[in-house]
Order: C-alpha cells, then sequence, then structure tokens
C-alpha cells in the first residue's frame, strides 16, 4: 500500500473524479450522493492511513463506519435514529474489545497494591 504513504489527497482528487466521470456517463447519482460517497472514500483513506501508521485505527475505524452509515442512509436505507445509534454502539463495543487485546497496562498486576478486604487480610 506505498500508495497511500505520502499522496492521500490524490487519491482522494481521483477517487471524486472518477465518481463525477461516472455521473457524467451515466451513473444515476445526484450532487449529494456523489458528496456522500466522496466522504466515505475519505473516510477509507484516512482509515488506511491510520493503520499504516499504526495510531488512531480506532477512531478511523470509527469514523469509517459513521460515514458508510451515513452514505448508506442517504442511499435510501431506511433505519430510525434509533437504529443508527445501535449499530454504532455495536461497531463502538467491537473496536472496544479489540483494543483491549492491543493494550498493555502501565503498571503490572503484581505491583498494584491491593487493599486489605481484597487480600483476604
Amino acid at each position: 500500500m506505498k500508495i497511500f504513504g505520502r499522496e492521500p489527497a490524490l487519491i482522494l482528487a481521483f477517487i471524486a473524479v472518477v465518481v463525477k466521470l461516472a455521473a457524467a456517463f451515466g451513473l444515476d447519482v445526484s450532487t449529494d450522493q456523489q458528496a456522500w460517497i466522496n466522504a466515505v472514500a475519505a473516510a477509507a483513506v484516512g482509515l488506511i492511513l491510520a493503520v499504516m501508521a499504526g495510531d488512531g485505527v480506532s477512531a478511523a475505524v470509527l469514523g469509517f463506519v459513521q460515514a458508510a452509515l451515513a452514505l448508506a442512509v442517504g442511499l435510501g436505507l431506511d433505519w430510525s435514529v434509533d437504529q443508527q445509534a445501535v449499530a454504532m454502539s455495536f461497531v463502538a463495543a467491537v473496536v472496544a474489545m479489540f483494543d483491549r487485546t492491543q493494550v498493555t497496562a502501565p503498571v503490572s498486576a503484581a505491583e498494584v497494591k491491593r487493599p486489605a478486604a481484597v487480600r483476604g487480610v
């Protein structure tokens, strides 16, 4: 994925032009739909860059899913606000579960002083 390393703006501009080109030659998308598609593309490139950099992957995943959900709703997905919130909550929980496996505590469990009640004293 070296192509994303130095030129994410170029990739996004290319995607935007491809969408406009497709719309000009027969793809039935409105200006609003083009904007949504480009927003999802931007979120996807952000996700790819976050994965490559190794930092901020969780935020990028949540941003991408949120953009994709917004695109789906914009294109006609008939979900209530409550359903969208539940779906985003589920994704956040999955991301949190993944994060938990990737994070190391700065202090080991053996180094933590436990209260007397917990130690059984």
